[in-house]
Order: C-alpha cells, then structure tokens, then sequence
C-alpha cells in the first residue's frame, strides 16, 4: 500500500538513517517533512524528493517543536506519522560520567521522542488514524559496557512507546520503537573512530569489535530500517502495538 498523502515527520532526518527513511517514505507517497538542528543536510535529502521539505528545530525545545509542527501543517496538512529518530549516543565508563552527562542524552533520546509524539497526538486523534514510531536501540533491549547512559535512554524510550501504544491503541493509533543494532551511518563511523583513537585497533578491527554480538557479524543498514518503518506504515500492520522490533540479525 502507498501512503498517499498521508504526512509524516522524520527527526534527525538530515542523514543517516533518518535520511533513508524520509527517502523511503516519500517513495511510497507520503508527504514528508525533516526536522534537524543544521539547515545544509536538510536542504541536501530535501532536494532529492519532490515529496519532502524540512525545517530546522530543536526536538528538546517544547515551544520551538509546537511552533515547527504549526507551520509545516500548512504545507502539507494534519501529521499522520511520526518517526522520532533524533538521538545521540557517547561512550563512557561509568565512573568517569556526570549528571550533566546522563541529562543531556535522555533531552535529546527521550525527552525528543517525547515532544515529537505529543505535539502531533491531536492532529491523530481528530483523523482515528495514526503511526508514532520512535527509533531505539538494541541498547534498549539489553544492556552494553561503556554505554550506560545511552542504554538508560534507549530503555525508556521503549517503556515510553509500550504505556502510550496501550493508552491510544483504541485511538486508531499505534505505537512501536525499531531496535536496530550497530547500523552504517556517519554516528557508527564516528564511534569506529573514537575506538581507533583510544586503542591500538585498525578500522576493519574495530567494525569486528562492534559487529561481534550480531550472529550475521555485519552493520545494518539504513535501508533495512527504512523498509521496516513502511511496513509498520502500512494498513495491514494496525495490530503491530506496543512492539520493540529489533533489527539485529539475531543478536536479540
């Protein structure tokens, strides 16, 4: 089933992943809008799709993200779909972490997922149909060393997506998170990099390293999540609710 007219939103939807599911989405007729932090990757994913315009806006901003939703509506009409992907992650032993540290990732992981949900709950409700879907992690799913902060997050994020599907899964609404495991995009090169950095490992070692938990022992890619996202789009996935999909090649 296309997606005909329906309008959806992609958070971080300058790159990466969140590039490819605007990308896919659009393919399959919806009306999308990219949200990010810097206007030059949003006009470039822009450009590449005649059914996709952006805006600059920061998720953890309440009042910033209210007013964004307010004039994109006018380009393309009430929001049907929302895909909160925006997130960032950081590797730290937990000793060496700070409060400030912890805070700033779940602004950003949660709190972000929390603000695109809400300010399009109305638009979904008045239509008694809708799709949230947020972008979490194996991380999510189980825990890793060095990256506490970033598995706290995930975890909420998936009990946040569980409770809501619950709440509005007579709404017409579903709820669910994606759970890729390490996937092919410039914030896995960037951790790739910080490892070399910090050890003595080449580049292609490193990838083992991350790579070793998923039984396929390769990075995901950003079209596989993409495609996943369509599906959960889609009219016959209404009983897909209060799911944590993962996308590990069998890791979990």
């Amino acid at each position: 089933m296309k997606l005909h007219n329906k309008h959806a939103v992609v958070t971080g939807g300058g790159s990466g992943v969140g590039a490819a599911i605007a990308l896919n989405l659009a393919k399959n007729k919806a009306k999308v809008t990219i949200l990010g932090r810097r206007d030059k990757p949003l006009k470039e994913i822009a450009n590449k799709h005649e059914n996709i315009d952006w805006r600059v806006c920061d998720v953890t901003n309440a009042n910033d993200l209210e007013q964004c939703y307010k004039t994109i509506r006018k380009k393309f009409g009430k929001i049907n779909i929302v895909i909160a992907n925006a997130g960032e992650a950081f590797s730290m032993p937990f000793h060496k972490m700070s409060a400030k540290d912890i805070s700033s990732i779940m602004d950003i992981n949660v709190i972000g997922v929390f603000n695109s949900f809400k300010y399009a709950l109305e638009d979904m409700e008045s239509e008694g149909w809708g799709r949230m879907i947020a972008i979490s992690s194996t991380a999510g799913l189980k825990g890793y060393s060095y990256v506490s902060a970033y598995c706290a997050s995930k975890h909420a994020v998936i009990g946040l997506t569980r409770s809501l599907a619950m709440e509005l899964a007579r709404k017409g609404i579903t709820v669910n998170s994606v759970c890729p495991s390490y996937i092919d995009t410039p914030m896995t090169k960037r951790t790739i990099e910080n490892i070399t950095k910090l050890t003595n490992l080449s580049d292609e070692d490193a990838i083992q390293n991350l790579v070793s938990s998923n039984p396929q022992e390769r990075l995901i890619q950003p079209s596989e999540v993409a495609e996943t996202i369509s599906w959960i789009c889609k009219e016959t996935s209404n009983s897909i609710n209060g799911q944590s999909i993962s996308i590990s090649g069998g890791e979990i």
